[in-house]
């Protein structure tokens, strides 16, 4: 917000003092009739001040319409404070801020004209006197550049992370609270579910698809080191766990009612494994307090928690109690509207008195990434502003030239110069701008970048073709800002810019 309303000030700057030789001789008089400069200055500086009021005015009308969609982006509840005198003190006192801020280079630099100068036609615009303004012009894309390139890695890592792979197939899973009614009928509602075609299997388990629940320490092992902290998370489920989510087993094999000693087992993921140096964990004993467990197998990693964290240390054995959470695996052969409708209408069955609620694990996972895609979206919606403004300015300053440059476009044209080449000639100047911000822009954004990935432990790269793409982007985007004034100064007639003089 702050960056896109500097823009705007930096629009004000150069458009104001672009068109200074038109005040020159506004300054002149009223120097003359005896108008000190610093009356001048505030003259300026109440202009600009006039022009953010008015602006404060118009942005509380775009506000009352966008805050509703704004909050949706935002996930906020963000109202307008009506009646507070404090969000008027600060509305009003921001404004008057930002017409000062805009209007300080154009108040010193057109109240800084000699009236001599002017009167003998002296006041033109020197060499050095479009250098603050070129300068703008750069800080502008660089600005606006920066956020391209900011908008881009944050979707890029939210790519980056939903494509990680899952170690389970989360299409069609979903999850519902147990109770002790339904724990005690799980096999009956398991039975009629299968049978009539809504779903393919069903687990119990202590925790949902998408979090941990409980974690346990004192497990001991043969070449464990006494002193290694142990926190696991330590899932209790039934026999149809694998079968219903899908995990892919690398070693061993999966629980199974065919074995009676299956309720003295354990199935580790990969990481566990590895965190206890195990090479070869199935058959391998595993210690809990004073009960040992056998090692039946290892299943790929599964991602639970964060998708910006490595994947923790955890342990599967065969539930003994009521646990947290049912885990259904939708039939794909059967609309989903009426699986869930039979599912619902069984589990009423047996919770009259309470609410059925169920939820998707895809859609469960999809909130994790909440968080980055509100950046992603509110960063993109503050580029396109920042490019948009920058633009503005742009097309302001390139009419701007053109106008100044009207009587040269004339000659060169009588001379025979081509449309295109003074399109050249017209573009260069705000072509070279563009690639200096290019050259500004791409490693202050990529230190920005680098150091907001730092903080996930599971991070994409920033790739070169990000900082290319920005690059290029702001180069066209100002090479089709630019040209429609460039043509049409190209294209004009010559007598008629001639004929002034």
């Amino acid at each position: 917000g702050v960056f896109v309303l500097l823009l705007a000030c930096i629009n004000f700057m150069n458009l104001s003092t672009a068109r200074s030789e038109k005040r020159a001789k506004e300054v002149d008089i009223r120097k003359a009739v005896g108008s000190r400069r610093i009356q001048l200055i505030m003259q300026f500086f109440s202009e600009s001040i006039l022009i953010s009021f008015l602006a404060f005015i118009l942005s509380i009308l775009l506000v009352i319409i966008i805050l509703p969609f704004f909050n949706t982006i935002a996930d906020s509840k963000i109202t307008i404070l009506w009646a507070s005198p404090m969000f008027w003190v600060l509305g009003i006192g921001f404004s008057v801020l930002t017409g000062i801020i805009a209007g300080v280079y154009p108040a010193l630099y057109l109240s800084s004209f000699k009236p001599v100068k002017v009167l003998k036609g002296a006041i033109r615009i020197g060499r050095y006197a479009a250098v603050p303004r070129k300068i703008l012009v750069t800080s502008q894309f660089a600005i606006s550049i920066t956020l391209i390139i900011g908008t881009i890695v944050v979707y890029q890592q939210i790519q980056y992370a939903q494509n990680r792979p899952l170690g389970y197939e989360k299409s069609g899973l979903v999850s519902i609270n147990t109770t002790e009614v339904t724990h005690k009928h799980i096999e009956a509602i398991r039975t009629t579910l299968k049978g009539n075609g809504a779903i393919i299997e069903m687990t119990e388990t202590t925790s949902p698809m998408t979090a941990v629940y409980n974690t346990n320490g004192g497990f001991d092992w043969e070449g464990k080191d006494p002193n290694l902290p142990v926190d696991f998370p330590n899932n209790a489920v039934t026999e149809e766990y694998g079968k219903t989510i899908g995990w892919k087993i690398k070693e061993g094999r999966d629980f199974s009612r065919d074995f009676g000693t299956d309720s003295l087992a354990y199935i580790l993921n990969e990481s566990a494994a590895i965190f206890m140096n195990l090479k070869d964990p199935v058959g391998k004993t595993l210690r809990w307090g004073d009960r040992s467990f056998k090692i039946i197998g290892v299943v790929e990693d599964m991602l639970i928690q964060s998708p910006y964290k490595p994947v923790r240390p955890s342990l599967f054995h065969l539930l003994r109690s009521q646990e947290n959470s049912f885990v259904l695996k939708l039939n794909p052969e059967m609309s989903v509207s009426e699986s869930m409708a039979k599912v619902e209408t069984i589990f009423k069955n047996y919770n009259t008195s309470i609410p059925f609620v169920a939820r998707f694990v895809d859609e469960e996972f999809d909130k994790k990434f909440g968080n980055e895609k509100r950046i992603g979206q509110l960063a993109a919606f503050f580029t396109f502003l920042a490019i948009f403004i920058s633009c503005l300015g742009l097309f302001g300053l390139a009419s701007y030239v053109a106008e100044q440059r009207t009587k040269e476009i004339g000659v060169r044209k009588v001379l025979g110069v081509t449309v295109i080449r003074l399109w050249n000639m017209l573009s260069k100047d705000f072509l070279i701008l563009v690639i200096i911000a290019c050259a500004i822009a791409v490693p202050i954004a990529y230190y920005i970048m680098d150091s907001w990935l730092q903080k996930f432990d599971y991070r994409t790269s920033i790739s070169w073709w990000i900082s290319v793409f920005a690059s290029l982007g702001a180069i066209i985007i100002t090479l089709i800002t630019v040209s429609y004034q460039s043509i049409k100064a190209a294209k004009s007639n010559p007598i008629k810019s001639l004929k002034t003089e």
